[in-house]
């Protein structure tokens, strides 16, 4: 049984993976983590914790979690390259494990996979990121992830457009254009549960991994 605690767990996202853990029997929530609550006393107490908290504290929580010796699962949006880079070094030597994705939907992941198939036989292409009016960053992680991705293959940098409206979730598509043809390859998120059996699986995963961990595909076979 790995024990878990979820930084963020009174918000919107943290809900959901609280029930996610709740209902897998592989896994037991010891610690439900909010504003005011007592981070240290909750890492003491467990194997895993996962953050879906605010760009402003994720990076202070991920090093509080590794000195604690916990392994980590990050959700929260905002986190840079930069902060990837750090991330690494604070790893080394130690015997946890970070893991972040920029999107926790497996189809989203297929998405992406997709897209680089597409992108050797396609090499002109944008994407469109659309979420609701809340989300805090634009462009999203995910639509960077695709383009960093999509560039190693085409060449040259892939413009993103980004919307925010009242009534929508996460949805991304990337729109190749052809001699007489157009593809588009598009992922939907209507419910934020799309995101729980990823989250379920970034938990499981971690507890045995060392180092930082960037992105669902590496733990998905294929």
């Amino acid at each position: 049984m790995i024990k878990v605690a979820v930084f963020g767990a009174a918000g919107k996202m943290g809900s959901e993976v609280v029930k996610a853990i709740t209902t897998d029997s592989e896994l037991e929530l010891v610690a439900s983590v909010d504003i005011n609550d007592n981070a240290n006393e909750a890492l003491k107490k467990v194997d895993v914790a996962v953050d879906f908290t605010h760009p402003s504290v994720v990076m202070e929580n991920i090093n509080r979690a590794i000195g604690a010796g916990v392994h980590y699962v990050v959700g929260t949006t905002g986190i840079t390259q930069e902060n990837l880079d750090s991330i690494k070094q604070s790893l080394e030597g130690k015997e946890v494990g970070v893991f972040i994705a920029p999107n926790f939907a497996i189809g989203a992941v297929l998405m992406m996979e997709l897209s680089k198939k597409a992108a050797a036989y396609l090499s002109d292409l944008e994407i469109i990121e659309l979420h609701h009016n809340q989300k805090i960053d634009a462009p999203s992680g995910t639509s960077l992830k695709t383009a960093t991705e999509l560039k190693k293959i085409v060449g040259n940098d892939i413009p993103i457009h980004s919307v925010r409206l009242p009534g929508l979730v996460a949805h991304q598509e990337v729109i190749f254009g052809g001699l007489g043809q157009t593809l588009t390859i598009r992922h939907d998120s209507i419910d934020r549960n799309s995101f729980m059996p990823g989250v379920v699986m970034a938990i499981k995963a971690v507890s045995n991994k060392k180092g930082l961990t960037y992105g669902l595909e590496n733990i998905l076979d294929i």
